[in-house]
């Protein structure tokens, strides 16, 4: 492939796997999806690789996620090729998350959405005090992907619940407390990290010399905050949580409210149900089969077209969501994001 957006290059027995769309501030596109896998396949295939480490070029983020003005511009089309993206991206989701190999993932600096889908499903997870993990799709109409809802899912009482409706933008230590991340190192020893990484000769001597060189994360926010998070956000239904937000008599949790009520009401419904979907659903394989049919559902709705426009074209930050409130979204429409495909489906694990 003639595509310097993903470059793929060796040192000692590690591949490196370098995101470079620096001023993009890496964000995904097709082709960079199929040169990761490309790379994969090259790093699975040769005996000589003992891990695989993947990066950002730049010194802004590891990746922002996916093209999301290219979305914007096919659902106004009527074009499909979204659609043919989110199927490649989370076929490489589910292979990162069985790679045979270790996976190495830098996740420094700027790390959401689609950039969350290529680092946090691997089994060596790296943050550092530059890190800003999110997973900010409701402030666009749209649903948290990529593997995202099983990950949020799987964090500490309801603090994925909370991180997925608001989109919060966490640093490392919250990172780590969430389990989507592993090790904290210092941006400044990654060179350090990488050159050792090179060196290893078997996977307990890649994990091993990342936990040398791993540190304590400055401390985080969440952990402080996690008595009124759990309990406002294991209520049933968004418009429950906000009740008990408003009524916590904490002030942190009243100005969440302020925060939920600009998002997209749709989307806020259907990521809770995602959410709690796919705690039930067990594998990776199947939330990425549910993921794939809300994020089709929302790509036929209004809200993503509208979240787009709002927030990076005209950059008004002013959204006229459909429907406008919550009250209006009905269980019937959010029902409707979860129905099967009729023959389009992903297919990567068990129906939900």
């Amino acid at each position: 492939m003639n595509d310097d957006t993903v470059l793929l290059h060796t040192e000692g027995h590690t591949l490196h796997i370098t995101l470079n769309r620096p001023r993009a501030l890496n964000a995904l596109t097709h082709a960079m999806v199929r040169r990761v896998d490309e790379g994969l396949t090259i790093a699975e295939q040769d005996d000589a690789v003992v891990a695989v480490v993947l990066s950002g070029a730049g010194e802004r983020g590891l990746c922002a996620g996916g093209d999301i003005r290219s979305f914007h511009d096919d659902a106004r089309a009527g074009s499909e090729a979204s659609l043919a993206f989110w199927r490649d991206e989370y076929h490489l989701n589910a292979r990162i998350a069985r790679f045979p190999k270790p996976y190495v993932a830098l996740m420094d600096g700027i790390v959401m959405g689609g950039g969350v889908g290529v680092s946090a499903h691997g089994d060596i997870r790296v943050v550092t005090e530059r890190s800003r993990v999110a997973m900010p799709e409701t402030g666009i109409g749209f649903v948290p992907d990529v593997g995202g809802t099983r990950l949020l899912a799987s964090a500490p009482g309801e603090l994925g619940t909370h991180l997925a409706l608001t989109g919060q933008v966490i640093g490392a230590a919250d990172a780590l407390l969430c389990g989507l991340a592993d090790h904290f190192v210092p941006s400044e020893r990654l060179s350090d990290l990488t050159a050792a990484i090179a060196g290893s000769t078997d996977r307990d001597e890649v994990v091993g010399t990342v936990r040398t060189h791993a540190s304590q994360a400055p401390e985080g926010e969440l952990a402080a905050h996690r008595e009124w998070i759990d309990t406002c956000y294991a209520a049933d239904t968004v418009e429950e949580i906000i009740d008990r937000l408003n009524g916590s008599g904490v002030t942190p949790a009243k100005e969440t409210v302020e925060v939920l009520l600009a998002k997209s009401p749709t989307a806020l419904k259907v990521t809770l149900a995602a959410v709690r979907r796919a705690r039930r659903l067990g594998s990776l394989e199947a939330v990425l089969d549910q993921e794939y049919r809300v994020s089709c559902r929302a790509f036929a709705a209004p809200d993503l077209v509208e979240g787009v426009r709002a927030q990076i074209i005209d950059k008004d930050r002013a959204p006229k969501w459909y429907p406008a409130a919550l009250a209006d979204v009905t269980e019937a429409d959010v029902a409707r994001y979860f129905a099967p495909l009729e023959g389009r489906e992903l297919g990567l694990g068990s129906p939900a």
